[in-house]
């Protein structure tokens, strides 16, 4: 709405009010507005007129000033008729936006009020999520840590078990096993001395009696001296003296082995910890028992089967590819483990195992045999290791120059099944 347009009816209004507080007591109210439309085209042909001018214009007949004030009054009525109904529907139009407006932010304002309302809710169902779930957690937190502080006390406890184990087991492997093996090779040389002299003693008594009547000289009876019997050529000697050479040679792969790992060495080489009880089974055997006896076993096949390579490792420095490994177990799944093991300790392969290769797997002992009688004529040399799941040993087997047997543990009863 233009502002000169609203504010133009004031000042006719006021014009018409001051029109009538000059003529209040005109007793015609309908000439009033022609003659205050005359009074006032006099003042303003007045006030147009200067007043330096000497000549006045004629004056104006009655009937045409009443005339052209009635023309007047109607015209300026017709135009303030024009206004009020402008301004009127200017301020209906205006009314009328207002309500829409004011309707519309009505609208808004409730609308708001609901999407606070929802915020509003949906805050307190976050809060009370939020806190369910920092409940949750705390208790989840709270049973992992004593599910955790149980196991960690088990494994003490499994662990401490295992410790003492471990000891209970070294002990009695020094005390026992090893320590009746010595024993018993300490008593058989002895008795072997004694033996022999014996037999010195007996013949110097009977070179010193003197038989009566003595008609005849006999001839002094000669004592030949016993002589060990001499080894079979290619047949391995680890515990007599003239073999010192081969014994240090030994001595210093077991060593080597437990010392100083070489855990990406050549094939046919140990890869894998040595330590010194393990050291002290393959001593044992080489030079106590001469390359033939039988080892408590470990109580784990994985252990066995690490002394065992050992020995392999060392007869392959010492002989090359003339040592052949046959392995003697009553299960393909024990085989299979014997495979993987030796595997992992020696560093080779499937191409490694086969009837003509480096390790034969056997599961029956008279297949064992021949194989082995059949090596020997090929001037070839079995090594023979016999598992500890085998009761009993059969005798075919104890003819040949190298065989490594496992005797099972009569206090340990247990499943080899899960070592790998």
């Amino acid at each position: 709405m233009n502002p000169e347009e609203t504010q133009t009816p004031e000042p006719i209004d006021e014009w018409l009010e001051q029109i009538q507080e000059q003529n209040p007591t005109v007793e015609h109210p309908e000439n009033s507005s022609v003659e205050s439309g005359v009074e006032t085209d006099e003042q303003n042909s007045l006030v147009d007129t200067p007043q330096d001018d000497a000549t006045f214009a004629a004056p104006i007949s009655n009937a045409e000033s009443e005339d052209a004030t009635a023309e007047l009054v109607t015209q300026l009525k017709t135009e303030t008729v024009a206004l009020e109904s402008q301004i009127e529907s200017e301020n209906n139009s205006l009314y009328a936006k207002a309500a829409q407006q004011v309707a519309e932010l009505e609208n808004t304002k409730e609308a708001l009020k609901a999407e606070i309302a929802n915020l509003q809710a949906t805050y307190k169902t976050l809060q009370a999520q939020v806190g369910e779930t920092q409940m949750t957690l705390g208790r989840l937190v709270q049973e992992s840590l004593t599910q955790l502080e149980q196991r960690k006390q088990a494994l003490q406890i499994s662990v401490e078990q295992l410790e003492r184990r471990q000891e209970r087991i070294r002990n009695e492997m020094r005390t026992t096993f090893a320590g009746t093996s010595q024993d018993l090779a300490i008593r058989v040389q002895g008795f072997k001395d004694y033996l022999t002299g014996s037999l010195q003693d007996l013949a110097a008594a009977a070179e010193q009696l003197q038989l009566v009547p003595a008609v005849i000289e006999r001839e002094k009876p000669t004592v030949t001296e016993v002589k060990p019997a001499e080894p079979q050529p290619g047949v391995p000697q680890f515990a007599q003296q003239q073999f010192q050479d081969t014994t240090k040679q030994i001595r210093r792969l077991i060593d080597q082995y437990r010392s100083k790992p070489d855990y990406y060495g050549p094939a046919w080489q140990l890869r894998r910890t040595f330590e010194p009880v393990h050291a002290e089974r393959v001593s044992n055997w080489f030079f106590s028992q001469g390359g033939r006896g039988a080892l408590r076993t470990m109580g784990s096949r994985l252990q066995n089967i690490l002394i065992s390579s050992a020995v392999i490792s060392i007869l392959h420095k010492l002989y090359g590819d003339r040592v052949r490994t046959l392995v003697l177990a009553n299960t393909p799944e024990r085989l299979g483990e014997w495979r993987r093991g030796l595997q992992d300790c020696l560093g080779i392969g499937r191409p490694d195992f086969g009837p003509d290769r480096g390790v034969v797997l056997f599961e029956a002992p008279e297949a064992l045999a021949q194989k082995a009688d059949r090596l020997v004529k090929a001037n070839q040399l079995p090594l023979i290791i016999i598992d500890d799941s085998e009761d009993q040993i059969s005798l075919a087997l104890l003819q040949f120059p190298l065989w490594l047997a496992f005797a099972p543990d009569p206090k340990a009863m247990r499943n080899y099944d899960d070592d790998f």
